[in-house]
């Protein structure tokens, strides 16, 4: 009988877009395209289209914690992928649920707003991220507007960015990708809290930017649980989201999603047009 090897799991912990561009289904998606098996809890759900994210609703941080103990207690991730934490309850549960769940990786996506600018997490909870979760993970991957905030310090340009991200390792985090697909020239800042590289690409001329930033977050985890060091997961991660940026195609009147399939079919129409964006980060 043919034995085949079973996949790294990947635990995401994010919130529902019910679009799919986002959140666990863009990271189950993701997960599946890297050759991991993806098991996810979902934190809050939203009311929400390609358009834009109108309403954000947390679950229960009880409910969600029985879930996380639940699911572990039979199926032990590999790596952990963390995005929309929404509230303190929740983000406050999350950090003791990761304190039992030790030598596992774990990708932080700190999502702070929608691109349409619903919050994403209150202010509150910000300083639970900063102080408790960040010293609980390997990477985290916040955009220049979120790493500026967590940081307090502006991260516009290049050498900014990296400012911000040597005071994010300073408060706990080992290692730390600000996300720069927004600049002029798309560039993202890896901080391995010694040596700052910057990663820069080409612009993908696309409008199908929905999730890119739940996209590279949790191929990076996806690397990371098949043993990659972190520096080549990021890598590979980039080089993921922006093929599929480059094969992605409309899925309703506004931004699309990723094309996370890239690999095994053809877009079904042209995926290209007038519109610049982001080359991989953003929401």
């Amino acid at each position: 009988m043919h034995s085949v090897a079973a996949n790294p799991i990947v635990l995401s912990i994010a919130g529902f877009d019910p679009a799919g561009g986002a959140g666990v289904l863009a990271d189950i998606k993701t997960l599946a395209a890297n050759d991991c098996y993806g098991v996810a809890v979902v934190t809050a759900t939203t009311v929400q289209n390609s358009r834009a994210a109108e309403r954000l609703f947390p679950l229960p941080a009880k409910l969600v914690r029985e879930q996380l103990d639940f699911l572990t207690a039979d199926i032990a991730p590999r790596a952990v992928k963390i995005g929309i934490l929404a509230n303190a309850e929740l983000t406050a549960m999350v950090v003791d649920f990761l304190q039992h769940l030790a030598g596992v990786p774990v990708v932080l996506d700190p999502v702070l707003a929608a691109t349409s600018g619903l919050p994403m997490l209150e202010p509150e909870a910000i300083a639970l991220v900063t102080e408790r979760l960040l010293p609980l993970c390997t990477v985290i991957t916040p955009n220049r507007n979120e790493a500026a905030r967590l940081s307090g310090l502006a991260a516009d340009t290049p050498p900014q960015m990296e400012a911000a991200a040597r005071a994010l390792h300073q408060r706990g985090a080992a290692n730390v990708v600000v996300t720069g697909g927004d600049l002029d020239k798309p560039s993202d800042l890896f901080f391995d809290g010694q040596q700052a590289v910057l990663l820069g690409g080409d612009r993908v001329r696309t409008s199908n930017t929905h999730g890119t930033g739940c996209t590279f977050s949790a191929a990076l985890a996806a690397n990371l649980a098949l043993g990659k060091q972190v520096s080549d997961a990021v890598v590979q991660a980039k080089a993921y989201v922006t093929a599929a940026l480059k094969q992605s195609y409309p899925v309703g009147a506004g931004a699309g999603p990723l094309n996370h399939f890239f690999r095994w079919h053809e877009p079904p129409r042209a995926q290209t047009d007038p519109v610049p964006a982001e080359e991989h980060i953003g929401r």
